[in-house]
């Protein structure tokens, strides 16, 4: 895993919004409509060519493949794992719905969900019915070619590949405990993780259920919470099982939600079952106004050594660019307090973590915001290596 060893490298969280044709493909896709296999398989190509080649242009030092094959960045494995059935679930019944932010503001979220609920997958819930293996090994692999393909033509410093976290996926109606469950997806990814690694990325894992288990379940008390985190922690360092740590960037964060934010986990409560994780770097919100202030946790909180931090510097909540010198303030925060050579500026999450039509920071913006975080980390850099 590359290193700020001589300046500030910038990267993100992994989605990007995926082109209008693609979408329309994609949706029909999922929703078992007739649609051009061949066609669709071209277009999801040709888009990642684009996505990659856009990044490095616009200042992205660690590149990815924008997830524009996936409808969503954890309804994907619905495609990749056996012992999972679908079920439809009503807006109502959707578990956004029983979020702390969501019942103190009601009357904004039910305006907020009308405007943003519009993804190309049909809302559903997973069902457990049967043993968890995964098949995603085609699915992946077509991915792996697809990634290496695009990066014909450019030299970014370094590419990732994101992956869901072990995780409850839906409801367990097979395994006689939730940790056999959680154990048997963590199995089941095990494969996809590797076949990353080995196609020679480094593997992004993503896992805001970590912090949704504290901000917004409130029927279990603290200690509770923080004993079921630990669970999901143990779970994915044995789905990381084997693979170095320096190969490996865990991303953690609040999910897409442009909204109060009040109930928002902090990051001083659960930065212990972060560090836990076997994985060279780590990446989280700290760029949107509840998170901002965080900096401050690792005045007291060590960082260990040979691991990185990746810090949101522009937030994927919010259409306003931040200006480059408060994002180099920023950066240079972090690099006082745990080394410049340990700090890379990142995204707060991804720009379109479900595939839709109406994402809610425009890619233009998206674009900008990259610039933005380009220019702050050279201005950093600056400061830092005390250049002119």
């Amino acid at each position: 895993m590359k290193r700020s060893t001589d300046r500030i490298l910038t990267t993100h969280c992994g989605s990007l919004a995926r082109p209008h044709d693609l979408l329309e493909l994609m949706q029909a896709k999922e929703t078992g409509q007739p649609y051009d296999h061949e066609g669709f398989a071209r277009r999801v190509r040709g888009a990642v060519a684009d996505i990659v080649h856009k990044q490095v242009e616009h200042g992205v030092d660690i590149v990815c493949d924008g997830e524009q094959s996936k409808a969503g960045f954890s309804v994907y494995v619905r495609e990749r794992l056996t012992g999972f059935a679908p079920q439809p679930l009503q807006p109502e019944e959707s578990p956004l719905r029983r979020w702390r932010d969501v019942q103190a503001f009601p009357e904004y979220y039910e305006q907020y969900f009308k405007q943003n609920m519009r993804g190309v997958v049909p809302a559903s819930s997973m069902v457990c019915v049967g043993p968890i293996a995964y098949k995603g090994q085609a699915a992946v692999r077509t991915d792996i070619e697809n990634l290496k393909a695009a990066l014909q033509g450019v030299q970014p410093e370094e590419v990732f590949m994101p992956a869901i976290a072990p995780r409850s996926l839906g409801r367990n109606e097979h395994y006689p405990t939730d940790e056999a469950y959680i154990y048997a997806i963590a199995d089941a990814m095990h494969e996809e993780y590797q076949a990353i690694v080995d196609a020679g990325f480094v593997l992004q894992v993503d896992d805001p259920a970590l912090t949704n288990l504290y901000g917004q379940d409130q029927s279990l008390s603290f200690a509770e919470r923080h004993k079921r985190a630990e669970l999901y922690i143990e779970a994915l360092n044995h789905a990381l099982r084997g693979i170095p740590p320096e190969q490996v960037r865990f991303h953690t964060c609040y999910g897409i939600n442009e909204g109060p934010r009040i109930y928002d986990t902090p990051l001083q409560d659960i930065v212990d079952l972060i560090l836990r994780v076997n994985a060279g770097a780590y990446s989280f919100e700290a760029a949107n106004p509840r998170h901002a202030h965080e900096w401050h946790v690792w005045e007291h909180v060590k960082l260990p050594e040979d691991k990185v931090l990746i810090p949101g510097m522009i937030s994927h909540a919010s259409n306003i660019v931040e200006h480059p010198e408060l994002i180099a303030e920023r950066l240079v925060y972090y690099a006082k307090l745990v080394g410049r050579e340990n700090v890379i500026a990142g995204s707060d999450c991804g720009f379109s973590s479900q595939a839709t039509f109406t994402p809610e920071v425009h890619p233009t913006v998206v674009w900008a915001k990259f610039q933005a975080m380009a220019e702050g980390a050279r201005l950093a850099t600056q400061q830092l290596w005390g250049r002119s």
